[in-house]
C-alpha cells in the first residue's frame, strides 16, 4: 500500500532541503522507502505509509525551523535523517535543539548516531554510564564534552579524567622526565579532548587550578571524589580491584562515565578486566546505564569502520 502526501515548503527553503544535486533527499530516499519530488514550493512524498509520516514530520519540522531562521549544512541534515531513520521518535527539532550542546563556548557537539544520541542522555539522566564500543565512536570525547559543560554551568565543581597506565607497564620507568613527563603521552587523548572544546588558556588555568585534573587510575586510590564529574577512559584494561576501587570513590553530587572498548584488552594473561566483570555485576542496579556501541557508530575516516569490520570477521573466521 502507497501513500501520497502533499507538502509546502518556504521558497528558500526547498534549495536547503535538497543539497547540493539533491544529494540530502536522495539520501533520504535511501534511508526510507519514499519517493520525494518537488515541483514550485510543493513536495509529493510517495511510498509505505509509515515512511511518508516521517518524511511528513521531518519536513514540517524542517518547515518551522526554517521560518524561525535556522541554518542547515548538508552534513547536519544527513546526520538527523540517519538518527530519525534508526529511530522513529526521534525528530528533526529534536536533533537541532536538544541533541546539540556547546560545552564552552568553542565548538558545537552533536550526536552523529543514535546510539551516541542514547549515550548523551544517559550520562545527562544517570550517576554512572558505562560506554562500551570499538574504537572511534566517541565514547571519550562525548563524555569530556559533557564533564565540561556540567563545569562550566557549575554542575560540578571540577573534572577527573582518569586511565589505567596499563600498556606503559614497567616500561614508564624507562621513559625520560619526572613522573607526569612520563604518564602525559598515556594520558594525551584526553588532553587532546579537552583542548578541542576549550580554549588552550583557560585549559591550562583549570588544570593548573586542579578544576580539571588528567591523571592515571593509581592516583585515585584512598581519594573520595564529591562534586565532581569523574571519567575512567580505557576501562577495559583496569582489574576487578581497580573497577571497584574507581567505582566506590565516586562522592555526593558525582557522576562517572566509564569508557572502554572490550575488543582492546592489553591487561598480562591471567588477569580479568574490571569492565567486563562490572557488566555482569552491575547490569541490573537501578541508577547504571551501559550504552553499547557499534561499528555503525564509528566517527572517524570511513576507511575505520571497513577496517573494524574485516577484523572481526577475521577473528569470527579464527575462533571457529
Amino acid at each position: 500500500m502507497h501513500l501520497l502526501k502533499k507538502i509546502e515548503l518556504p521558497p528558500r527553503g526547498l534549495e536547503t532541503l535538497f543539497g547540493v544535486h539533491d544529494q540530502n533527499i536522495k539520501y533520504l530516499e535511501s534511508l526510507l522507502d519514499v519517493r520525494i519530488n518537488a515541483r514550485g514550493q510543493d513536495l509529493t512524498v510517495d511510498g509505505d505509509p509509515k515512511d511518508v509520516e516521517t518524511v511528513e514530520r521531518i519536513l514540517e519540522d524542517f518547515a518551522e525551523l526554517f521560518t524561525e531562521g535556522k541554518t542547515f549544512t548538508d552534513r547536519e541534515l544527513r546526520e538527523a535523517f540517519a538518527q530519525i531513520a534508526e529511530d522513529r521518535a526521534y525528530s528533526l527539532r529534536d536533533y537541532f535543539t536538544k541533541a546539540r550542546f556547546n560545552p564552552a563556548g568553542k565548538k558545537q557537539v552533536a550526536p552523529k548516531s543514535a546510539n551516541q544520541r542514547r549515550y548523551i542522555e544517559a550520562i545527562r539522566d544517570k550517576d554512572v554510564v558505562f560506554g562500551i564500543g570499538v574504537a572511534g565512536t566517541g565514547k571519550t570525547y562525548i563524555a569530556v564534552a559533557m564533564a565540561v559543560q556540567a563545569l562550566m554551568q557549575k554542575e560540578v565543581e571540577r573534572i577527573v579524567l582518569a586511565r589505567p597506565a596499563v600498556e606503559a607497564g614497567e616500561k614508564l620507568g624507562f621513559l625520560p622526565g619526572d613522573l607526569q613527563d612520563k604518564v602525559d603521552p598515556y594520558l594525551r587523548p584526553l588532553y587532546d579532548a579537552l583542548f578541542d572544546l576549550i580554549d588552550f588558556e583557560r585549559v591550562t588555568r583549570l588544570l593548573e587550578k586542579r578544576v580539571i585534573e588528567v591523571a592515571p587510575l593509581a592516583f585515585m586510590r584512598g581519594r573520595t571524589l564529591g562534586n565532581a564529574f569523574i571519567i575512567l577512559d580505557e576501562a577495559q584494561n583496569t582489574t576487578s580491584e581497580q573497577m571497584k576501587m574507581f567505582l566506590t570513590r565516586i562522592g555526593f553530587g558525582s557522576k562517572a562515565v566509564i569508557t572502554g572498548d572490550v575488543t582492546q584488552i592489553d591487561l598480562p594473561t591471567g588477569k580479568r578486566s574490571g569492565l567486563i566483570e562490572a557488566e555482569r555485576v552491575l547490569s541490573n542496579i537501578e541508577g547504571i546505564e551501559f550504552i553499547y556501541f557499534t561499528e555503525k557508530d564509528v566517527v572517524r575516516h570511513s576507511l575505520v569502520q571497513m577496517i573494524i569490520k574485516a577484523y572481526e570477521a577475521h577473528s569470527s573466521k579464527s575462533n571457529i
